[in-house]
């Protein structure tokens, strides 16, 4: 698996940025193939972090390209500097949520 981190800094408006990514982000990358997972974390102070985790590093890839396109058309203002990219192979991993049917 492989994780990719986004922080965006400098957003204006951290709840319309958060609906803004739940309604129209989230589908897309959820449609990804090797789609694990995805959070959007309020960190405060005007920053807020995309994780995302893929099976594979190709797509996580693909996820990054998807973000940069996806925010420059749909949040300039809410997002207006550019993402810090940090990427990464799992190499430990540990959940307590259990399967969902």
């Amino acid at each position: 698996m492989h994780t990719t981190v986004r922080k965006y800094e400098g957003v204006a408006n951290p709840a319309e940025a958060a609906r803004k990514i739940e309604q129209g982000f989230v589908p897309l990358i959820a449609g990804i193939p090797g789609f694990v997972e995805y959070f959007w974390v309020d960190i405060g102070h005007g920053a807020m972090l995309s994780i995302s985790v893929f099976e594979d590093l190709a797509h996580a890839i693909e996820s990054n390209q998807l973000a940069a396109g996806w925010v420059a058309m749909n949040m300039p203002s809410l997002l207006p500097q550019a993402s810090r990219i940090e990427s990464g192979k799992v190499v430990t991993r540990r959940s307590s949520l259990r399967a969902r049917a």
